[in-house]
């Protein structure tokens, strides 16, 4: 029996991949990827010439994982990569995975990147606890449904998008979550790599004033807010203490959010009013 090998591939920086990923995808027998022309070209990046390469891609997901199987046990080595990123995370692979282990063949992950921790690592929200969703379906019914569910579990969330339709997302987001921290990564790892983070209500505005900006792919990170209803009498009451100690309210801000997790920047707004009237 041969070994399958799980391989994480840059996501965009060709630095971004590890010892072990090089050398594993050297000396394997045989690569399986999604596209082929993307694999030869991230190989030649590292000097590795003349492997054999098998397309393994969702629209062939069952002939090709059923071909793969078969090579393994007829001893190869084969590497599963995706395109980028980490295969079987919101690309194709789970079932070829699925048939080793049915068929005792020995799996092993070479770990490496994956945009959605990288966002998550960079967005100073919570992430002791946090869930991966990857993207969200695009009838807009459904991905109502499913955010609607993700707000009523409270954990931070992960989701992938285009930028097709980011702004659709984000403005559902808005809906149904009005309160909740966010942030945007777009292009990880890359030239234009970029973050915007904010309150749901101003990062989409933010994005829908500047759609120039709006190319790449997308890792959206969000914090749905759970905690008691706004009250504002009871915000103002801890600022004024604050502020007969002589802090100012962008620091006032900041602390009051942090003890009553309520988005910073709603309370800056309501300071705003009351101190500066």
């Amino acid at each position: 029996m041969g070994t399958l090998y799980i391989v994480a591939t840059p996501i965009g920086n060709l630095k971004d991949i590890t010892y072990r990923a090089v050398e594993i995808l050297k000396n394997v027998d045989i690569i399986a990827c999604e596209d082929t022309r993307v694999t030869r070209k991230l190989l030649s990046h590292y000097g590795i010439t003349g492997k054999k390469l098998v397309s393994y891609h969702e629209h062939i997901e069952e002939k090709a994982s059923d071909k793969i199987i078969s090579l393994l046990k007829e001893g190869m080595d084969i590497a599963l990569v995706s395109d980028a990123g980490t295969p079987c995370i919101s690309d194709p692979g789970y079932r070829v995975v699925k048939k080793a282990w049915e068929n005792s063949i020995n799996v092993v992950p070479i770990p490496g990147p994956f945009a959605g921790a990288a966002a998550l690592s960079a967005s100073g929200l919570p992430s002791d606890r946090f869930i991966f969703v990857g993207f969200l379906p695009q009838k807009e019914k459904k991905k109502k449904e499913e955010i609607e569910r993700l707000k009523q579990i409270g954990y931070t969330f992960i989701l992938y998008e285009s930028p097709l339709r980011v702004l659709k997302t984000l403005k559902i987001i808005e809906e149904i979550i009005p309160d909740s921290e966010v942030v945007v990564g777009k292009e990880i790892t890359k030239i234009h790599e970029r973050f915007i983070r904010g309150n749901i209500k101003d990062v989409y505005r933010y994005l829908d004033q500047n759609k120039d900006i709006i190319k790449g792919e997308f890792v959206i990170i969000c914090n749905p807010v759970q905690s008691e209803e706004f009250n504002e009498d009871y915000i103002i009451e801890m600022a004024e203490e604050l502020y007969k100690k002589g802090k100012r309210i962008k620091e006032i801000s900041k602390i009051i959010s942090e003890e009553t997790g309520f988005p910073k920047n709603r309370i800056y707004k309501l300071l705003l009013k009351k101190f500066n009237t």
